[in-house]
């Protein structure tokens, strides 16, 4: 018994699946990106500078100032009278801390001056100031 001969059709690659798995690790990549910022300090509208740089320092400590006058220290809400003694704790024993003043470009610039002086006041600290470049 003879089968009857089939047709030569050639193969073929459905890429639809192949479409829809490329766009879910796009997806899956964009979106974990979004997360792997470092937030140290509470959201704020930095100020514009030219001549600012990075620091390389391996300790850091964020002292952030709202635009209402709100002081908190590492992302942790706190007091003028208490900013000091808070440093002083984080710090410890070690030289060379570095404290980032995150001040919103709003916030009073006494408020700034004072946080910074009350840092300057600590044995072991640097002071930097956080800005953003325009």
């Amino acid at each position: 018994m003879k089968l009857p001969k089939e047709p030569n059709i050639p193969g073929q690659i459905n890429i639809v699946p192949l479409i829809d798995v490329v766009f879910t690790l796009l997806t899956f990549f964009i979106l974990s990106s979004l997360f792997l910022t470092n937030a140290e300090g509470l959201p704020v509208n930095l100020p514009k500078a030219n001549t600012g740089q990075q620091s390389k320092s391996p300790e850091k400590i964020t002292v952030t100032i709202s635009s209402e006058g709100q002081v908190s220290v590492n992302r942790q809400p706190t007091t003028f009278d208490n900013l000091t003694e808070e440093i002083r704790s984080l710090v410890g024993n070690q030289q060379d801390v570095l404290v980032v003043i995150n001040a919103d470009e709003k916030a009073n610039m006494g408020l700034a001056v004072t946080v910074m002086d009350k840092v300057r006041n600590i044995p072991g600290t640097k002071l930097a100031i956080a800005t953003q470049k325009p």
